[in-house]
């Protein structure tokens, strides 16, 4: 599909290389800067945490009106670019709180051009089988980047320094911008019936919520990240305190992890057809709850490690089915704003933990904070079953109905 698809692998090699330079710069840079250079407590990345979600949130409400107004490909083009002043700011900024600033606005701009990538399948291909695999080619070569950020952000820490990392992004943001800008998509001017931002945006978070699968798609990525927001403030700690590491094998195990999502992403249009459905989407994330629970569960590097391959296959699947199934039930003309919603609830989901992580890591431990967040997980998407069984029941049942000839 690659071959035959040019504006898809421009897409897929500008996720790739966009997530390569932001995951070297997140686990390393970021985390590992605060952590081990500014010798963050918990506390600290809890806020800093916090802090870079709220920009996130308002990246992901302005991407999601540029992108119905302009299209996905000027969206990603102009955030890669305003990502890369921030980043070089992170690595001379002086101090704790002058370095969450630089983190914050790196956050800015660069969750748009997640959600500019999380839109573009609809704008380059043509019915359901051909959304299901371009979601999957997209996403695959995004958990590529993944795989392989973690490992180049720990070999340009060991080589050259860890506030290196940053030159990383920096360079990852200027070739992605260049893929972009070979797209080839349809940005002819679109009608807006109020030309207000602030409520096209409105409009957009009230489709969402008065349509049925929309709001159970979003509200169950909203859970399954609500467990993810944990590591936000804790992984880290967890390598340092609980495994007794250096930095770099945050960088490693986060490399499995990946090969997990490269592996998820990829067996899911080879799986059956019925997991394309809100029961699918749903056991898919019970078992992204239950493969957190088997990433932290030892503080043995050999149990860690697969452990860390397991939920990444989980998540690899969930995430491309989905945004799939987001699209496949989303007007055109609201896709960006839909999954805008998507994105800045699943930041949502993983700032509500921070509320309450770094009490609960004092008061239980760091160990059994994040394994608590995994078994959350697991029973809001086991709870959610029923719900997920009825409105696969409407589907089928509009299905038939459309089939049904007008003159029967």
């Amino acid at each position: 599909m690659l071959r035959s698809n040019r504006n898809l692998a421009f897409v897929v090699a500008a996720r790739f290389i966009s997530r390569l330079g932001g995951t070297a710069v997140w686990f390393i840079g970021t985390m590992g800067v605060a952590a081990y250079v500014f010798d963050a407590s918990p506390k600290q990345l809890a806020i800093m945490s916090l802090v870079n979600g709220l920009f996130a949130i308002v990246g992901s409400f302005a991407a999601g009106v540029l992108i119905d107004r302009f299209g996905p490909r000027k969206v990603m083009i102009w955030a890669e670019i305003g990502s890369i002043p921030p980043v070089l700011w992170m690595m001379v900024a002086p101090s704790l709180p002058l370095f969450v600033v630089g983190s914050a606005i790196f956050s800015l701009f660069g969750i748009p051009t997640w959600t500019a990538g999380a839109s573009f399948a609809p704008y380059i291909t043509e019915g359901r089988d051909e959304l299901e695999r371009a979601n999957a080619y997209i996403e695959g070569g995004s958990s590529v980047g993944f795989v392989l950020g973690p490992t180049v952000g720990a070999l340009v820490e060991t080589w050259f320094g860890i506030t290196s990392v940053f030159w990383v992004m920096a360079v990852a943001a200027v070739i992605a911008a260049v893929a972009a800008w070979f797209t080839r998509i349809d940005e002819s001017p679109r009608e807006h019936v109020s030309g207000n931002a602030w409520r096209e945006f409105a409009d957009g978070v009230r489709l969402v919520y008065t349509t049925r699968s929309l709001r159970y798609f979003i509200l169950l990525g909203t859970a399954v990240w609500f467990g993810f927001g944990a590591f936000q403030a804790l992984e880290s700690l967890f390598y340092r305190d609980v495994v007794g590491v250096g930095v770099e094998w945050l960088g490693y195990m986060n490399t499995v992890f990946g090969l997990g999502l490269v592996f998820g992403a990829a067996l899911l249009p080879r799986l059956p057809s019925k997991v394309v459905s809100a029961t699918g989407v749903a056991a898919l994330s019970i078992l992204s709850g239950l493969g957190s629970i088997l990433y932290v569960g030892s503080s043995e590097l050999v149990w860690i490690a697969p452990g860390a391959f397991a939920w990444g296959l989980f998540i690899g699947a969930t995430e491309p089915l989905l945004r799939t199934l987001v699209h496949l039930d989303s007007p055109h003309e609201y896709v960006g704003r839909v999954v805008g919603t998507l994105q800045w609830h699943r930041t949502a989901g993983e700032l509500l933990p921070l509320a309450f992580v770094p009490m609960l890591a004092v008061t239980l431990g760091i160990q059994q904070t994040l394994i608590a967040g995994g078994v959350l997980v697991a029973l809001a998407a086991l709870g959610s079953m029923r719900t997920a069984r009825s409105i696969d029941r409407h589907r089928a049942l509009a299905t038939v109905i459309e089939a049904v000839p007008e003159s029967a």
